[in-house]
């Protein structure tokens, strides 16, 4: 799979002194400035310290299953275009060489709910989605907004996500909530809705993660 992250630093240069120094133990495949420079860090075929603890699906150790790719972005800001058409030659080119689907090409926030953030809500996956890089909730947009009655039920939200590929930490819905409003409802706030239900129950039935 490949694992999208922002670096949270000031600038690239300050990101890529930290993902190249060994005392940090931290690293990922590839970093990508703003202005569309990017560094390969370490070989594709190599293990990179990009994810860290979490999972999706059955993929306990993400690091020996995936790409990561770092984005120069504190954060609190939308990427810039050089950066966005950089990533996007990346990942056609991962993607091919690794024969990885779009529904694997997921954010830091979607392995580790409540633990990351990142790629955040300023990330632009709709552009992702609508060129095949990765999924998105477009089919699901009639359902969002429709009129729906009765109580959302967080057990019905859980075992939708569990099946899209999202794990809760310690068994807790919020931050799996969060990691996917972050994603797929950016503008999403407060309680669980019956418009998160359908989202996540579209996208679960559409790309379901295998559990082999």
């Amino acid at each position: 799979m490949v694992v999208i992250h922002f670096t949270a630093m000031k600038t690239a240069e300050a990101a890529l002194d930290r993902l190249t120094d060994a005392a940090a133990e931290v690293s990922s495949h590839y970093l990508v400035a703003e202005d569309g420079r990017c560094w390969l860090l370490v070989p594709e075929e190599e293990r990179a310290w990009h994810a860290g603890a979490g999972a999706w699906g059955p993929v306990t150790d993400v690091n020996s299953r995936s790409v990561g790719i770092e984005l120069a972005n504190p954060g609190d800001r939308p990427f810039d275009a050089p950066q966005m058409a950089v990533l996007e030659a990346l990942l056609d080119g991962i993607m091919a060489r690794w024969q990885v689907p779009p529904e694997r090409v997921i954010g830091h926030s979607d392995m580790a709910p409540g633990r990351k953030d990142d790629p955040g809500r300023h990330f632009d996956w709709p552009r992702l989605a609508a060129a095949g890089r990765a999924v998105g909730a477009q089919g699901a947009r009639g359902l969002q907004g429709s009129p729906r009655s009765g109580t959302p039920e967080p057990a019905r939200f859980e075992r939708a996500a569990r099946r899209f590929g999202y794990v809760p930490p310690q068994g807790r819905v919020a931050p799996v909530l969060e990691a996917f409003r972050q994603r797929f409802r950016p503008r999403a706030e407060g309680p669980l809705t019956q418009e998160d239900i359908a989202v996540i129950e579209h996208l679960a039935a559409r790309w379901p993660c295998a559990r082999t």
